[in-house]
């Protein structure tokens, strides 16, 4: 969606963009009212290391995206790109975090960047980078389907690597208004909720992404808004 879909890249001279976005998609967006837009997307949030995708854009390594279609990805677009999109078309970001494959300090370092307005190495980056005034992200999800392609963690595991990552989320920008979310449980696994009600105190989160796919059996997968009563079941 984003490669060959609504990021042209910002040297294309054939499509009408704003900052590589294409124009139309940036109307159409708007039309929509979006509320809340999340990125990175799926199973890939949890192989995405953020640095990557910040500064000069000849500059940025590359990685193959072993999700989905084992592509590369050239990290042309990355956080700039779409915070400034978000702003663009009147939406609230969502940034999912790495705690798959990424660290504590990497997923604190990506807030203090896109957050603080004081004085830090993150802050001045991202003045580096082009961006002089953070842009207060809200909402942030701490991981990825931890019970599948983000770790294929027990519940009580991800309960604990939760805590940990959650604790180093330090806002000091939008103080108490941060809105740490946990990968939520897959479908009917009352368990997994359960344990994250349990083991994750009050004060480290503020809410947790259910998943319910519309499927009786992975290979007969409906489709995502036209599925029938029985697949939503």
């Amino acid at each position: 969606c984003i490669y060959g879909g609504f990021y042209v890249g910002e040297k294309n001279t054939t499509i009408p963009h704003s900052d590589g976005v294409r124009n139309d998609i940036i109307e159409a967006l708007k039309l929509l009212k979006v509320p809340v837009l999340r990125w990175p997307g799926g199973c890939f949030a949890d192989t995405y290391h953020w640095k990557d995708g910040v500064g000069p854009k000849d500059k940025r390594p590359t990685m193959v995206n072993t999700w989905w279609g084992g592509v590369t990805e050239d990290n042309s677009f990355g956080t700039h790109d779409f915070l400034n999109m978000c702003e663009k078309i009147g939406a609230s970001p969502y940034l999912a975090g790495n705690i798959g494959s990424g660290t504590v300090q990497e997923l604190s370092d990506w807030v203090q960047y896109v957050n603080f307005n004081g004085v830090s190495p993150m802050s001045k980056m991202r003045q580096v980078n082009g961006r002089e005034k953070p842009w207060g992200v809200q909402y942030w999800g701490v991981g990825n389907e931890a019970w599948g392609c983000g770790g294929n963690m027990t519940a009580e595991y991800y309960a604990n690597e939760y805590r940990k990552y959650a604790t180093f989320m330090s806002d000091w920008t939008n103080s108490g208004k941060m809105f740490r979310i946990a990968s939520g449980a897959s479908d009917a696994d009352y368990h997994w909720t359960e344990v994250m009600m349990r083991d994750i105190p009050h004060g480290l989160i503020e809410g947790i992404a259910l998943h319910h796919y519309s499927v009786i059996k992975w290979e007969e997968k409906g489709p995502s808004t036209t599925f029938t009563e029985q697949q939503y079941g």
